[in-house]
This record gives C-alpha cells, structure tokens and sequence, in this order.
C-alpha cells in the first residue's frame, strides 16, 4: 500500500478532548495504516500569487491521555504537498470558515483530495440541507418572520425553534401554544424578524434520544449514538448535558439513512453525521460530525479505520 501525507486542518489540538475527539480517531487510523499527519489549523492556509500555502506541522500521535501528540517546528509548503485535506474545523460557520472553504476549493483544483468537498460543506447547511429530505423529517418551516411562526405554532401545538447556524444545542427553544414568551423568544432569534430561523414539529421521541447515525463514504454505520436528554431537558446533544448511548440502527432509521447516502457520496461528503428523533430527520452534519470514540468503545466499531480505508480506495 502506497503511503499518503495527510493535512488534518482542525481546531488548536492541545484544546481536543482526549477521551472523545473524533479528529484523534481519525489521525490514530491513518498513521496505524502508516500515513503520515500534518497539522494546520484555517488561518494557517493562505495564498501566493494565486497558488495556496500552507504553514503546517508535521504531527504524530499516540494513545496516551498525558502525551497524545508531538509537533515538528512549522513550515510553509504548497498544498499539492498533500494528498488529502481531512477538514475537521468545528463550528460556528462564520465567514472565517467560509474563506477557509474558498482556500480549500484551490486545493482541490490542484489535484489534493479535500475531504469533506469544499463546496458542498459551504452549500449543505446542517438545517437547511435537511429539508431537501423533507419527507423524512417532522412538519418544518424556514422563516424570519413571527407570524409564520406564531401560525405553526398554533397548528402544531408544540414546536422546537433554533438557528440555522447553532451547534451542541445551543439557542434551540421548545415554546408550546401557551407559551408566554413567544413573542420575546421569537424577537431573540430572529433579530427582530430579521434572520431566518427554524421552527419543527416537537417528536415526543426525544425521550429514546436524539440518534447521531454516521455514513462513511455512502456506507450507513450500523450502530448509532442515542443522546439521551437529562431530566428536565430537551435536547439531547452531549454538550448540553446528554447521555450518550449507543444502539444498533432499527429498520426505519437505516432505511432513512440509506435514503440519503447517494446524495451525500455524489457531494463528495465523505463522512457525515445524521441527526435523528423517532426516525425523522433534524439535521445533517457536514462540517465535524463526532461520535466515533463513542460508538466505537461501545460497540467494537472502527469508524475512523472505515474512512481512511474509503479514501485510500479512491486515490489508490
């Protein structure tokens, strides 16, 4: 097998959690495999007369929790000297994301396999990107305005209202049709009926959990991660307090995922994570889906071993 030098392009990696990092799975599996890591984070690409440079390190890792990565002294190199971008910066998709995917897109243009796709992280919203699968998900609507939302609110009953660009749970507001604080709710996230925001069908479900369900390559994982809400919440993501469980996928759930896997292969979305409740669609995870350590320790899965394998299979 030939060797690849790969780029990891991710957050500072002295802040990464030891114990669950998905990223530090995934630069475990590649060097095991005998690839060798670099380490950059997004204001380290830049570019020169057109042509983008990267001033990265060379990295290695190990499992210990004490000592899990070394770095060689930074240099700056032309991209094309990588193989693969492993993109793995985490939200907020700010516009310093956004710039990062434009230099990504240079990347790829050279011949470097960039891993998700640039321009399919830029255009697949996690929120939005979901309702192109609508008839997977519960009753959704998209809007700023308050009287579009007041209007489901009443039909439905009993709704969940986030942004469009949250993460780990955060601005995500169940209101019910007696809510009292609507109106300053809606206010809040709309910026004054000036953002769009989105408003869905509360799933009773949430109480079995909220199921991340990875697809490596188009290939559906066979176990999922229930995230569990603590008593008195109702999210259920871990970094707001959930518990995460894993469990192997029912019949319905693959049979949704799989309903959305050619679509995320033909956008070059290698590896991502699909949020469901009671078998419906909440959002789809482009940028730095996590969850591997966890579905891994618990089931005996090797999730990052599977991605790494998929992009050998396409360079070699």
């Amino acid at each position: 097998m030939s060797t690849l030098n790969i780029l990891m392009v991710m957050d500072e990696i002295s802040t990464i959690n030891y114990k669950k990092d998905t990223s530090l799975a995934m630069m475990w599996a590649a060097q095991d495999r005998g690839h060798t890591l670099g380490y950059a984070q997004i204001h380290d690409l830049w570019l020169n007369k057109g042509e983008l440079q990267v001033d990265s390190q060379v990295v290695k890792v190990c499992r210990s929790p004490d000592n899990f990565y070394t770095l060689a002294e930074q240099s700056t190199k032309p991209i094309t000297d990588y193989d693969v971008i492993i993109m793995r910066k985490d939200p907020p998709f700010d516009m310093n994301f956004v710039y990062a995917t434009y230099m990504l897109d240079k990347a790829k243009a050279a011949g470097v396999s960039v891993v998700n796709d640039p321009q399919s992280i830029r255009d697949c919203n996690e929120k939005l990107f979901a309702t192109w699968f609508s008839d997977y998900m519960s009753p959704t609507i998209v809007t700023s305005k308050q009287a579009h939302i007041r209007q489901f609110i009443a039909q439905q009953q009993d709704v969940i209202v986030k942004p469009l660009d949250g993460m780990g749970g955060m601005g995500i507001f169940r209101l019910t049709a007696d809510s009292p604080n609507i109106g300053s709710t809606l206010e809040m996230l709309t910026e004054m009926e000036t953002l769009p925001i989105m408003a869905q069908g509360y799933l009773p479900a949430i109480k079995d959990g909220d199921k991340r369900v990875l697809i490596v390559d188009g290939k559906v994982v066979d176990y999922c991660l229930a995230r569990i809400p603590s008593d008195g919440e109702t999210r259920g993501n871990l970094a707001a307090g959930g518990r995460g469980v894993a469990m192997p996928l029912t019949d319905e759930e693959r049979k949704v995922a799989e309903a959305v896997a050619p679509t995320l292969k033909e956008k070059g979305l290698m590896f991502v994570g699909l949020d469901l409740i009671g078998a419906k669609i909440t959002e789809i995870n482009v940028t730095s889906p996590t969850c591997v350590r966890e579905i891994n320790e618990q089931c005996g899965t090797d999730i990052a071993t599977d991605l790494i394998v998929a992009i050998e299979q396409k360079l070699f």
